[in-house]
C-alpha cells in the first residue's frame, strides 16, 4: 500500500534555506511535506525528477490582485511562475473598507495607481463587503490555484474615514486618525497580514489626483503603527520616493518603534539621482543596528513599461492625426498606419508633447531608452540596441523606427521602455541591491498594470537571467531560491513555506532549469467587460504544487485549486 500521497523522485533539491543542492526524494501527505532524503515508502502519485530542479513554491509579496481574486480562481499570470502564495493589498491601495457612495473613488485610485481597467472592476467587483475582515471572508469563498494572503491599505482607510477630505489631502483630525487606527487593527486581528501606504509621487488617481495618503503626517501613519502593534502581530509596507533619505527613514524608524513590527520599503535605482539607491542601502545596514525590523522590496530586472496600440501608452498618443484612429481596433489601427499617406501624414504630424496624465506619459518619446520587445525578451539590453541607435544606422528617424515596429503583427509589435533600475544601462545596481543581505526580492505587482507593465514573471527572471544567462556577474541557484522562497515569506510572517523540509507547507516546483525560457508578453482581452492585459508565460515548469495538490503541469493548469486565503501569520514547524 501507498505511504505517502505524493513522492517527487531522485530530483536535485534546493530547499529553499540556502543549502547546497543535493540529490533527494520529497514525500508529501495531505498539505504538508513528511519527508525529504531516501524515501522508502511508496506514493500513491510519484514524480520522476530525474535530471530537474525541485524547489519551494515562490512567495510573491508584492501584488495587486485585490480585485482579480474576487472575480477569478487563477491568479495568472503569477501562478504560471512557480508563486504559490501571493501577498496583495500592496502600495495603499485596495477595496476595503469601504461605504457604498466610496466605491467609485477606489476604483479610480486603482485605475489610475495600477493601471487595471475602471470597466473590468465596476463589472468584475461584487461589493459583498464594507468592512475589512467581510472582504476577507469574501476572498475566502473563492478558491484559487494560489495561496493568498491580503494587507489593509492606508488610501481605503482614509477615503472611508474621511470622505472626499482624503482626496482633497486635508490633515485628518484626532478622531479620523482613531477611526483609521482602530479600523487597521481591526483588519490585522481578523487576518490581514498587515498594513501600506503609499508616498510616491508616481501614484495618482484616474484623474491625476496624488493617491490620499502621498503627504500625510507622520503622526498619523504612527498612530496606525502603534494599533497594529498593539496585536503583537502584522507587518508595514510602504513606498517612497525617498526625496531625503536620511528623513524617510527617519519616518521608518518612528512607525516601527511605535508598533516593534518589521517594515518593507520599496526600493529601485532612481533614473534621476542613480546613486541614491546606495544612499538607502547604508541607512538599512544603520537601522539594523538596532533590531532586523527594516527591510527593503526590490525589482529583479528594470522597471519599465511595455509601449504599443494595445498597450496604454506609446509614442503617437498625443499625435493629433494619430487620435483620429484611437477608436479603431488595434489590428484596425494598424491596417490603416500601414497606409504610406497615412503614415506621412502621421509622421509629419509628430509632436514632443507629453500625456501627462498617465504613468509613464513624460517617457513616451524618449527613443534612447526604447527597445524592441523581442521574443524572448531582453531584459538587460545594450544601449546599441536602442530604437535611436538603430533608427542612426538604418539612417531614418527614431519615430518612424517604433511606427513601424507597432504596427507589426496586426498592431501586437512592442517597445520595452526601461526606467528604474537602468540609468548606468545595465542591471548592475539591481545585482547590488538584490545581494544586500537587508533586501528581498518584490515589487512584481502581478495583477496590476495591466496595461504597460508585465512583471509577474519576475520570479522566473530570477532564475533565468541570474543565475544562468547574464553576462555580467550572477548568483548561485540556491541564493536565489532562497530569497523569492524563505526570505519573501518571512518578511510577511508566513514561517510555514518556502522550505522543503518536514513540516512545511507542501508548495513546490519541478523546474527544467536548463529548458526554463519567458515568451514575450501577450495582450489578452478577457478580463470583465472584455478589459485587456498583458500576460506571460514560460516554459520550463513541469510541475507545480499547491497544498501537496499538482495545479499546473508543463504550465497547464490541472484543475485542482488548493489554494486558500491565508488569515494572518503562520507559525515555523522548525527553523532550518
Amino acid at each position: 500500500m501507498a505511504e505517502h500521497d505524493l513522492v517527487i523522485r531522485a530530483g536535485t533539491v534546493v530547499d529553499g534555506t540556502g543549502a547546497p543542492r543535493r540529490t533527494a526524494d520529497v514525500a508529501v501527505q495531505g498539505a504538508r511535506i513528511v519527508e525529504v532524503g531516501r524515501v522508502a515508502g511508496r506514493g500513491r502519485r510519484e514524480i520522476d525528477a530525474d535530471g530537474a530542479v525541485v524547489a519551494p513554491g515562490f512567495v510573491d509579496i508584492h501584488t495587486h490582485y485585490d480585485g482579480q481574486a474576487t472575480w477569478e480562481e487563477r491568479l495568472q499570470p503569477s501562478s504560471w511562475h512557480g508563486v504559490t502564495t501571493v501577498v496583495m493589498g500592496n502600495c495603499g491601495v485596495g477595496f476595503a473598507p469601504v461605504v457604498p457612495g466610496h466605491r467609485d473613488r477606489l476604483i479610480e485610485l486603482m485605475e489610475g495607481v495600477e493601471d487595471i481597467p475602471g470597466s473590468a472592476l465596476h463589472e468584475g467587483l461584487s461589493w459583498e463587503w464594507q468592512s475589512f475582515p467581510e472582504y476577507l471572508t469574501a476572498l475566502e469563498r473563492r478558491p484559487h490555484d494560489v495561496d493568498l494572503a491580503a494587507q489593509v491599505p492606508h488610501a481605503a482607510l482614509r477615503v472611508h474615514a474621511m470622505g472626499e477630505r482624503a482626496v482633497a489631502h486635508a490633515a485628518a483630525t484626532p478622531e479620523e486618525i482613531a477611526l483609521m487606527a482602530r479600523l487597521a487593527k481591526e483588519a490585522v486581528q481578523a487576518g490581514a497580514l498587515g498594513f501600506t501606504t503609499s508616498r510616491t509621487l508616481n501614484h495618482k488617481s484616474i484623474d491625476g489626483e496624488l493617491i490620499p495618503s502621498y503627504d500625510v503626517g507622520a503622526d498619523e501613519l504612527t498612530a496606525i503603527a502603534t494599533a497594529i502593534g498593539e496585536t503583537g502581530t502584522g507587518v508595514l509596507q510602504l513606498v517612497s520616493d525617498f526625496p531625503d533619505p536620511a528623513a524617510e527613514f527617519g519616518l521608518l524608524r518612528r512607525m516601527v518603534r511605535a508598533s516593534g513590527r518589521p517594515l518593507s520599503v520599496s526600493l529601485v535605482q532612481f533614473p534621476l539621482a542613480p546613486q541614491r539607491h546606495r544612499e538607502v542601502l547604508d541607512l538599512l545596514e544603520a537601522a539594523h543596528a538596532d533590531g532586523p525590523l527594516i527591510r527593503a522590496q526590490v525589482a529583479a530586472r528594470p522597471v519599465g513599461m511595455l509601449l504599443g496600440l494595445q498597450n496604454t501608452l506609446h509614442p503617437f498618443l498625443t499625435n493629433p492625426v494619430w487620435r483620429r484612429l484611437a477608436d479603431l481596433t488595434p489590428a484596425g489601427q494598424a491596417a490603416r498606419m500601414a497606409e504610406p499617406a497615412v503614415k506621412r501624414e502621421i509622421l509629419a504630424a509628430q509632436t514632443r508633447e507629453k500625456d501627462r496624465n498617465r504613468l509613464g506619459g513624460n517617457l513616451i518619446h524618449k527613443f534612447e531608452l526604447m527597445y524592441e520587445l523581442t521574443d524572448p525578451p531582453n531584459y538587460e539590453p545594450p544601449a546599441s540596441d536602442s530604437i535611436a541607435a538603430r533608427a542612426a544606422r538604418a539612417g531614418i528617424s527614431p519615430v518612424e523606427f517604433a511606427y513601424d515596429l507597432m504596427i507589426a503583427d496586426s498592431g501586437r509589435g512592442m517597445l520595452y521602455l526601461t526606467s528604474a533600475n537602468y540609468a548606468d544601462g545595465n542591471l548592475d545596481a539591481v545585482q547590488e541591491m538584490l545581494a544586500h543581505p537587508h533586501t528581498v526580492p518584490g515589487l512584481s505587482d502581478g495583477g496590476a498594470h495591466v496595461g504597460t507593465i508585465c512583471d509577474a514573471s519576475f520570479p522566473t527572471t530570477l532564475l533565468v537571467h541570474w543565475t544562468r544567462d547574464r553576462d555580467g556577474e550572477r548568483f548561485d541557484l540556491p541564493f536565489v531560491v532562497q530569497r523569492q522562497a524563505r526570505d519573501t515569506a518571512r518578511a510577511v510572517g508566513l514561517r510555514d513555506r518556502g522550505v522543503l523540509a518536514p513540516g512545511y507547507r507542501a508548495d513546490l516546483n519541478v523546474i527544467d532549469v536548463d529548458g526554463l525560457r519567458l515568451h514575450r508578453p501577450e495582450m489578452r482581452f478577457d478580463l470583465p467587460a472584455g478589459g485587456r492585459r498583458l500576460v506571460q508565460r514560460a516554459d520550463g515548469y513541469r510541475h507545480t504544487v499547491v497544498a501537496g495538490q499538482e495545479t499546473y503541469r508543463d504550465g497547464e493548469p490541472t484543475g485542482a485549486l488548493p489554494g486558500r486565503l491565508v488569515r494572518g501569520p503562520q507559525p515555523s514547524p522548525a527553523e532550518p
